[in-house]
């Protein structure tokens, strides 16, 4: 990719039940490459059981590109602590501290869209990706193209999935935000 984003992707739930539901996981599996992708026990759990509410979401679990991970060792659970003092709410927001807390002690990148998340990922001076500029990267790239993502983004604001524009806006919104000409 254009940006230094890595070997590892650690991925949360919300990006992968979006891409599952809305039959994409190809597409975030292209992205990913050779690279590895993973998600923390909390995520396959939170994966579980948004599958008993909608089938599609267990594709995510099945898939063989994406390798399950338990918090294990000392490093990974003190992680997993400060970012839960920061963003864990009864029992919201456990996948993003646990994504947060691999990425720390792995040195990779977390996908995370959650605003809250991303601040507490540049707080402790995690890389992170939200799933648009990885997007993004890919068309800069030349793996995706626009009218491609354009797409895969009505599809994802269709189900529900927050973005930061309405359908048919990708396109502008990316243009406009300088992530589509390698700045």
């Amino acid at each position: 990719m254009t940006e230094d984003a890595g070997e590892t992707f650690v991925f949360d739930t919300g990006p992968l039940s979006a891409f599952a539901i809305n039959n994409w996981l190809g597409v975030l599996k292209a992205i990913v490459g050779k690279r590895r992708a993973v998600i923390p026990d909390v995520v396959v759990a939170e994966l579980k059981e948004g599958e008993a509410m909608d089938s599609r979401i267990g594709a995510a679990l099945t898939a063989d590109w994406i390798e399950h991970r338990e918090l294990r060792s000392q490093g990974e659970r003190e992680a997993f602590a400060d970012f839960a003092e920061l963003l864990v709410v009864g029992d919201r927001n456990l996948g993003e501290a646990a994504v947060l807390a691999l990425a720390r002690t792995m040195r990779a990148t977390a996908v995370v869209d959650d605003a809250a998340a991303r601040k507490a990922a540049a707080s402790f001076g995690v890389d992170y990706c939200p799933t648009l500029r990885l997007l993004c990267w890919s068309i800069r790239d030349g793996l995706l193209t626009v009218p491609l993502v354009a797409e895969l983004a009505d599809d994802l604001l269709s189900s529900k999935y927050h973005l930061p524009f309405r359908p048919g806006g990708f396109a502008r919104w990316a243009e406009e935000n300088g992530l589509l000409d390698g700045s």
